[in-house]
């Protein structure tokens, strides 16, 4: 078993580390103490141990293991089984990662499983040990301090959204290539994490009325009206992102069709421009072609041609010449092709 961390946290504030998880379990029972076992990624196999000894509800064990579950809080009997979904940023382009843990918390017990990176459970656990007043309260306390980190890592998070967001929107007014993308990518992350930071509203209402309903510490009550402060920020935070990222690809789809429109006017303005050429030339080879009509006629060299012989033959001819010439320039001319 992928055993990350196991204590066992008496009622004088003695904190004992077990061998072994059968020695955790006597130990819980031996000094009235509070267990907490924290798994890494466990298998079936691994976590049946757990599940059996804390009596943990096996449709929640299922759920445990296979992982992929939406952010909930449940009660199985005295036991709350709650999944959370963290977030944090890797990579060079700091692209966002939904990670998933899983809580069990009994009467005297937690069962934290992991199946990523975050959250940084160990901080938790080394802020209540400093914290043995808030540690002497139980399971609630864990449970309470889970949500406070988790809650916490979203803030970066956010924040380096934000950041990847107003570089987007520098590059759509800069028209940069490929922006488009970027937007869509940017908000695939975002709606990743709307879907894992929006049921924690409800889930930290839902926890606070059951620390009520149970006369769990007041000021474990108090703590929780702090993470709901904080949680509602950050999913106002993410809905506003969603809504300026909405605005950004509208504006990028109108400046794309604005510059598709511009490219077009100029090509039909070249198109256009180069009919005009085409006209130009078109008139002035019909021009020039016409007159040479007559002196191919009379190039054949036939014997019989009277004009060949008539004195005023060479100057008809050109005058023939002329007249075509000055007849077709000015039949262009009306026509505006010239």
């Amino acid at each position: 078993m992928v055993t990350v961390q196991n204590a066992v946290y008496c009622p004088d504030g003695s904190k004992l580390e077990p061998e072994s998880l059968v020695v955790t379990f006597e130990l819980v029972r031996e000094r009235h103490g509070m267990g907490w076992i924290g798994l890494y990624r466990p298998t079936a196999d691994e976590i049946s141990a757990v599940a059996e000894e804390f009596e943990l509800h096996h449709l929640a064990v299922e759920d445990a293991v296979t992982a992929h579950q939406r952010p909930k809080l449940e009660q199985y009997g005295p036991v709350l089984f709650t999944v959370l979904r963290p977030a944090r940023l890797v990579g060079d382009d700091a692209r966002v990662e939904i990670g998933e843990v899983h809580v069990f918390a009994g009467p005297d017990f937690v069962v934290t499983i992991r199946h990523a990176e975050s959250p940084d459970i160990g901080a938790v656990r080394r802020r209540l040990e400093h914290q043995p007043e808030l540690l002497a309260r139980g399971p609630s306390a864990v449970l309470y301090a889970v949500f406070d980190q988790v809650v916490d890592e979203y803030a970066p998070v956010v924040t380096g959204v934000e950041t990847a967001v107003d570089v987007v929107e520098a590059g759509v007014f800069a028209g940069e290539e490929d922006i488009s993308r970027r937007i869509y990518d940017l908000s695939l992350q975002l709606n990743d994490l709307d879907l894992a930071t929006r049921p924690l509203p409800d889930m930290v209402a839902a926890l606070s009325q059951w620390f009520a309903d149970h006369d769990v510490d007041q000021e474990l009550a108090r703590l929780m009206r702090d993470v709901d402060d904080h949680v509602q920020r950050v999913v106002d935070r993410i809905e506003r992102l969603r809504t300026r990222l909405q605005n950004i690809l509208t504006v990028d789809a109108t400046l794309v069709a604005q510059r598709q429109n511009r490219q077009i006017q100029e090509l039909a303005e070249a198109t256009y421009r180069q009919s005009e050429q085409v006209k130009r030339i078109s008139s002035w080879a019909a021009i020039l072609f016409a007159p040479t009509l007559v002196p191919t006629v009379y190039g054949m060299n036939f014997t019989h041609m009277p004009e060949l012989t008539w004195t005023f033959g060479y100057p008809m001819a050109l005058l023939l010449m002329v007249a075509m010439f000055g007849l077709l320039h000015l039949l262009f001319r009306r026509r505006g092709w010239l």
